[in-house]
């Protein structure tokens, strides 16, 4: 296993703690500024966002923005 594999695979759940702190943040925010929320279509739109900036950085990458060697 290279070094960059081993690093993340020891913060794997670190990282998607993370990412289900980011997203329970969100919930809960939605929750205080719109009391009426539909919490199923809060939750669906919240993952679409998070989807949407994950497609962004999958598409710098393979643009080669984090090519720094």
């Amino acid at each position: 296993m290279d070094t960059v594999m081993k690093e993340l695979t020891s913060r794997k759940d670190e990282i998607q703690k993370e990412v289900e702190i980011l997203f329970n943040a969100n919930m809960k925010i939605t929750d205080w500024d719109v009391p009426e929320v539909d919490d199923k279509k809060a939750a669906e739109m919240l993952l679409s966002i998070i989807e949407e900036k994950l497609a962004a950085i999958r598409s710098e990458i393979s643009a080669g923005k984090y090519d720094y060697n």
